[in-house]
């Protein structure tokens, strides 16, 4: 199943994970003579006399080279350069996605040393920095040790310093935690590849003794005099100690790096350590014992290993994307290992603060805090880059290699801006989703993208998928996808429950017309028995619409569900996230025509709700074409009606209105006006007058602003319901049943706190 859904993900669309765009105006025959010939060669004569122009005027002061030989891919070995620019790819995306730094990925035909070595450094004048990756050892010491003496912009090889540093950073705190001196402890190393020696190397510049670390490969010990399987970097570590084994090594050590395979470490090792012993087991996607097993066998032990599944995982993210964010906003020359060091220290001073509530909801915990299970900041903690890329500025301007000087706090806002604002939304309701999985009926589920879906549902434990459908259709399906997953099938025409679902659908909607024959009729549209088996208990949410209408899907919700007591009109929203990263709530934009001030005020209460399951603190703007009463229209006075009805209701939220959108999304255009407006920075939730301007504003947001639409959601249900969109994609689905399950959640404890 994850073979033909990769396959989907890289294929569909756009071919792979990234692209370029055009970020100056080009619209017009002056924009191109800017552009291009005439304009562009004033910038070209002022970069002949400063290079350092270059930073200005081009996309060098963001733009970094992913570059590799394909020797190292990965657990795959030496794949190739051109098996492996999937992997560049996604490094780039990754570097995109947490620290806005464009990338080309450069995957390169060569081997020696030599060649590589001269192939990058042809390359300088067209990057800020460039991060090797996937490289073998030894070449890839070489290699990065020649570029970086050579080129004037940063060389940094990932595969080495990035785990370095991520596991720097746990060491520093478990050191802490079990109140050892790093100038006294001993260290066993399972490993000497690129990722161990240069993890060796950085603890000794944190303060380990050199003489205190003792390798080993598939050799054994690395020690002194050792002829077979040695080079220069190994022998840097070669030891006086007798031990020649792993398990002899480990004897007695306060702790054991791994960074090899799977399964080398048994509990009686872990048992021989010291006191507290520090283990960091590091190998993927299995590390060299797990963490069950390592606190089996002592209560005593700290453990991190690259897993995300326990606690303490040693993930580079948290490392490159804002170290060189940092260094490419100083304009660094190199990456030096005060810079790394930075990095590390950083990383270890934010386990030690109190973590976000948003946070906590994105990992589905009610607590984080620094402790044995705590040593490092998690990968989605949003104050990661504003705490990482600083302090790596700092660390460049203090030692001089920066070119580039900053004020720090309004860089730190800056990035805040730039890098964090809705970049979660997802992440918190997948995690949140995984906390208590429900049961998510799917009318269409001999659709191959819901099929695929609902295995990843599963998989990722979001929550428990049932498809409705013909089961040996769905079977043969799932068959040739390569799902082996279990998931429930229902057959709408074959099931025993036809008979129940029909009377409870005719006692319900008897006096609507509906005869007991009617009803059994409709219950063998998948829509309708989906919407049963909500209504019936027998699922805790209902999802469709890939190959429906909206009004195919409302329709039957509507009469079997039904809106929630109190509620005058069900409603929907979009999130939608901007290329800059922001989120901000839309709504209604596919319900209501001309909502009341009342239905209004409804909706923008649930609107603010919703906001909060997405993690958003609600703040809230109701739109019109006018700004706190300068038109007097019935349509802008029906949005001031509604505000004041929100405020009387809710005094609770931060809400206001009636403004134009560009005053509810800019802070200086009310502070210049409009200083009593209630609202405090850009509003996040936007309540439209009616479905036309909200659905027109969604979808010119979606297609021209390349904003990203996560919806319908449907709002105001008794139960959860949500509408795909006709087409969507397998993560769409995924999403949305994500959101359903959250639905459901809060349905389960609003029922538990009734029945209380």
């Amino acid at each position: 199943m994850l073979q033909e859904e990769a396959r989907e993900y890289h294929a569909s669309g756009r071919p792979g994970k990234i692209a370029i765009a055009i970020t100056k105006p080009c619209a017009t025959q002056h924009d191109l003579a800017l552009a291009y010939t005439p304009g562009v060669a004033v910038p070209v004569l002022d970069i002949q006399q400063d290079p350092l122009e270059a930073f200005r005027y081009t996309a060098r002061a963001n733009l970094v080279a992913v570059i590799t030989n394909g020797t190292a891919v990965l657990g795959l070995g030496n794949v190739g350069p051109l098996a492996g620019k999937p992997v560049m790819e996604g490094k780039a995306l990754l570097f995109k996605r947490f620290a806005d730094v464009d990338v080309f990925d450069i995957e390169i035909d060569a081997t020696d040393p030599d060649d590589v070595v001269r192939i990058v450094k042809a390359l300088e004048p067209t990057f800020g920095g460039i991060n090797l990756e996937d490289i073998s050892a030894p070449q890839c010491f070489e290699i990065e040790q020649r570029l970086s003496a050579a080129m004037d912009i940063p060389v940094f090889h990932d595969d080495q310093h990035g785990t370095a540093i991520i596991s720097g950073a746990a060491l520093l705190n478990a050191l802490e935690l079990t109140g050892k001196d790093i100038t006294q402890v001993r260290m066993a190393v399972s490993g000497a590849g690129a990722a161990a020696i240069a993890c060796c190397e950085f603890f000794v510049s944190l303060g380990m003794r050199r003489e205190n670390i003792v390798l080993a490969d598939t050799k054994g010990v690395i020690y002194r005099d050792r002829t077979e399987g040695m080079n220069a970097y190994k022998a840097r570590f070669a030891t006086d100690r007798p031990a020649r084994t792993l398990a002899e090594a480990i004897d007695g050590a306060d702790i054991f790096l791994g960074v090899s395979v799977a399964g080398l470490v048994t509990k009686e090792m872990v048992l021989s350590m010291a006191d507290a012993p520090i283990v960091f087991a590091l190998a993927n996607p299995d590390p060299e014992i797990s963490y069950p097993a390592a606190r089996a066998a002592r209560g005593d032990v700290l453990i991190a290993t690259g897993r995300s599944d326990y606690p303490n995982q040693v993930n580079n993210v948290l490392g490159f994307p804002f170290i060189f964010r940092g260094a490419l906003d100083v304009r660094a020359r190199t990456i030096d290992n005060g810079m790394m060091v930075a990095a590390a220290r950083a990383l270890a001073d934010l386990a030690k603060e109190d973590v976000p509530n948003s946070v906590l909801r994105a990992y589905g915990v009610d607590r984080l805090e620094f402790g044995p299970e705590y040593l490092i900041p998690k990968p989605l903690d949003p104050r990661v880059p504003l705490r990482v890329a600083p302090a790596v500025a700092a660390a460049a301007m203090a030692s001089g290699v920066a070119r580039n000087t900053l004020d720090l706090a309004a860089y730190t806002e800056q990035l805040a801006n730039r890098l964090t604002r809705g970049r979660e939304v997802m992440s918190h309701v997948t995690r949140k989703a995984q906390t208590a999985p429900k049961r998510v009926v799917f009318s269409e589920g001999e659709e191959q993208k819901i099929i695929l879906a609902a295995a990843r549902i599963q998989q990722e434990h979001i929550g428990l998928p049932i498809l409705l459908g013909r089961e040996e259709v769905i079977r043969s399906a799932m068959k040739e996808l390569r799902v082996s997953v279990p998931i429930e099938i229902v057959d709408p025409a074959t099931t025993k429950r036809a008979a129940s679902y029909a009377a409870a659908l005719h006692e319900r909607r008897q006096r609507k017309g509906i005869t007991l024959r009617e009803a059994a009729a409709l219950l063998r549209q998948p829509n309708y028995f989906g919407a049963m088996m909500v209504q019936a208990g027998d699922a805790d949410a209902f999802v469709a619409g890939l190959t429906y209408h909206y009004p195919d899907v409302i329709r039957p919700a509507l009469q079997v569900i039904g809106s929630a007591p109190g509620v005058s009109r069900v409603a929907g929203l979009y999130v939608m996230i901007t290329g800059d990263g922001r989120a901000v709530v839309l709504t209604d934009p596919t319900v209501n025509f001309d909502p009341t001030a009342e239905e209004l005020a409804d909706i923008a209460i649930m609107a603010a709700e919703r906001a909060r399951n997405f993690g958003l603190e609600p703040r809230v703007a109701l739109l019109s074409f006018s700004n706190f009463g300068s038109t007097n229209h019935p349509r802008s006075v029906k949005m001031a009606a509604a505000t004041q009805l929100v405020k009387t209701r809710r005094p609770d939220l931060m809400v206001d209105g009636e403004m134009m959108a560009d005053v509810a999304l800019s802070p200086t255009l009310r502070d210049e006006d409009y200083s009593f407006c209630d609202l405090v920075g850009e509003a996040n939730v936007l309540v439209f007058p009616s479905l036309e301007a909200a659905n027109v504003a969604y979808k010119l947001l979606q297609h021209l602003g390349e904003a990203v639409a996560i919806g319908p959601v449907l709002i105001g249900m008794s139960k959860p319901v949500h509408v795909l969109s006709r087409g969507a994609d397998v993560t769409d689905i995924a999403n949305m049943a994500a959101i359903a399950v959250i639905d459901a959640q809060d349905a389960t404890r609003m029922a538990s706190r009734q029945g209380g």
